[in-house]
């Protein structure tokens, strides 16, 4: 199998409701979406979700393009490859930059699952026919604000809420919804918004009380050693995310300790084949996982669907319906969840078509590259 054409379409989509995390609010998404053509004119789809600015990770939108057109695009059209695997080995040499790599991940294990006519969660060794979906709630202006779009996801039927939680917006607005729902699947991510002093250590605590599943990343990334302390001191698993962007990083919480839930994101483990391997050793190790989510278009979340329904991902995950986030999504027919659970789609690739005229109109650049070979 061989790359011969890439399209790297840069689109901009509305959200439904606006969302703040600790770092920021915003109201639109603008992320890249891989096309890529093999020689025999099958295309795969592909989407790097990277965020705009450099607050959850150091990598942009604006970097992944760089990245995508100067190194990755050369990667992956110049050598000829039986599985995206043997793919992905073809740019280990590229430090970092897992947004930019995952995008063309996804789009050759689309491409892959496609020319070999199986969905994309078999080529993956899914197992499961539906998924259990959850969402993830911002940080709103008011209490009651927060109330009503609980009421609003848990009238939906999604059976599990994360909330936003930052210094300033945790205790208060956690113990109101706990109240309101007291056998919600509830947990909360910081997204490495606190430091590691006695008030953090304090605030835990009393989170801890709170009947949560889990607690996500209260401290930064690379701050393995504040994450095992804190371990140590709660009944509630700590979960990490921005913390494990390889499977060395898996390792290094498996050792310490840091944490006792595993969220496993493409976009951050930089392609569905790490992610895949990130499963796996969680599996092995007992480490529930579940797939977190970027605020994915259509086909990020068609990815990340197929990876959810893989057997280790046992807590429901990031993978709500189309509509919680986009009037209209690239891709046809949207992602919908019924009751809380979304199928697991059973046509080849991602089991998805794009929808030619949202692409069109919501595209904001379009970068096309050719293949150049001796």
């Amino acid at each position: 199998m061989r790359i011969d054409q890439l399209r790297l379409h840069r689109v901009v989509l509305p959200l439904v409701h606006s969302f703040q995390t600790s770092s920021h609010r915003k109201s639109t998404l603008e992320h890249i979406l891989v096309e890529v053509v093999d020689e025999s004119g099958v295309t795969g789809w592909g989407e790097i979700a990277s965020p705009t600015d450099p607050y959850y990770s150091a990598e942009t939108t604006d970097t992944a393009m760089l990245m995508a057109t100067k190194y990755l695009a050369a990667a992956v059209q110049e050598p000829t490859w039986e599985h995206p695997d043997a793919l992905e080995r073809s740019w280990a040499k590229i430090r970092g930059n897992a947004f930019a790599k995952a995008g063309f991940s996804i789009a050759a294990w689309d491409l892959y699952a496609k020319t070999n006519g199986i969905p994309l969660a078999a080529a993956l060794g899914g197992e499961r026919s539906q998924v259990t979906a959850g969402v993830s709630l911002g940080i709103e202006p008011t209490i009651d604000a927060l109330l009503t779009e609980v009421q609003t996801q848990v009238g939906a039927g999604y059976p599990r809420i994360k909330l936003k939680v930052a210094p300033g917006w945790d205790l208060e607005p956690v113990r109101a919804v706990r109240d309101a729902y007291p056998h919600l699947d509830l947990h909360v991510d910081a997204n490495g918004a606190y430091p590691d002093d006695e008030n953090t250590t304090a605030i835990m605590r009393a989170l801890d009380t709170a009947g949560l599943t889990m607690i996500e990343q209260p401290f930064a990334p690379r701050a393995f050693a504040s994450h095992a302390r804190l371990q140590r001191q709660l009944q509630t698993p700590l979960c990490l995310d921005e913390s494990v962007e390889t499977l060395d990083d898996l390792r290094t919480m498996l050792l310490t300790g840091a944490g006792r839930v595993l969220n496993i994101k493409v976009s951050r483990m930089g392609g569905l084949g790490t992610a895949r391997a990130a499963h796996e050793l969680a599996r092995a190790e007992g480490v529930p996982v579940w797939c977190g989510g970027m605020h994915e278009f259509g086909v990020g979340r068609a990815a990340n669907v197929a990876l959810s329904s893989l057997p280790g991902f046992t807590l429901p995950s990031d993978v709500s319906g189309s509509d919680k986030y986009y009037a209209h999504d690239v891709i046809v027919p949207p992602v919908i969840a019924r009751h809380g659970r979304v199928e697991v789609p059973t046509s080849p690739g991602l089991g998805h078509d794009i929808d030619e005229d949202v692409l069109s109109a919501h595209t904001v650049e379009l970068v096309e590259l050719s293949a150049v070979r001796a």
